[in-house]
C-alpha cells in the first residue's frame, strides 16, 4: 500500500513539474521582449543552437517530430526574423536552418532563464541532497531515452 502511494506522490510529481515548466516558460516569454514566441517555438530555436548550420532532419531527429510539422513551425520562426533557411548546392533536397542574430539573441536570453531557475532550486539544497537530484534525474533521464 505504500509503495502505491509513493508511486501515486511520484507520478504526481512529475506531472506537475513538467506542466509548472512549461507554464513558467511560457509566461516568461509573454511577459519578455520575444512574446511573439510560443514554448514549441522556443525549443526549436533551442535544438538549432548556436553558431551552426543543421539540417531540417536532424532538427526534426532531435525533437522528435516529423520535418512537415518542423516545416510549418520553421515557416512562422522565418517570418517573425529568428531563423533562416537555405538549400545546399550539392543536393537541393538538403534544407539547412540556422539562428539570425534576433534568433541567438533570445537563445542566450532563454539560457539565461533556465541558469537562474536551477540556481534558484539548487540554492536550497545541500551539497549531498544536489548530488542525490543529479543522480536521480540521470537515472530518470536515461529511463525516457530508452522509452
Amino acid at each position: 500500500m505504500i509503495q502505491n502511494e509513493a508511486r501515486d506522490v511520484l507520478n504526481t510529481l512529475l506531472v506537475d513539474l513538467f506542466n509548472d515548466i512549461l507554464k513558467i516558460e511560457a509566461s516568461v516569454l509573454k511577459e519578455g521582449e520575444f512574446n511573439d514566441l510560443s514554448v514549441t517555438e522556443m525549443h526549436i530555436i533551442e535544438a538549432i543552437g548556436l553558431d551552426r548550420e543543421m539540417t531540417m532532419t536532424e532538427v526534426a531527429r532531435d525533437l522528435e517530430i516529423t520535418v512537415g510539422t518542423l516545416t510549418t513551425a520553421i515557416n512562422r520562426l522565418i517570418k517573425k526574423e529568428y531563423v533562416e533557411r537555405r538549400r545546399i548546392e550539392e543536393d537541393r533536397r538538403v534544407v539547412l536552418v540556422n539562428l539570425t542574430s534576433k534568433g541567438e539573441e533570445v537563445y542566450k536570453v532563454h539560457q539565461v532563464f533556465h541558469e537562474e531557475m536551477i540556481c534558484a532550486m539548487l540554492s536550497n539544497f545541500s551539497d549531498e541532497e544536489e548530488q542525490v537530484l543529479s543522480k536521480s534525474l540521470e537515472k530518470l533521464n536515461t529511463f525516457f531515452e530508452e522509452k
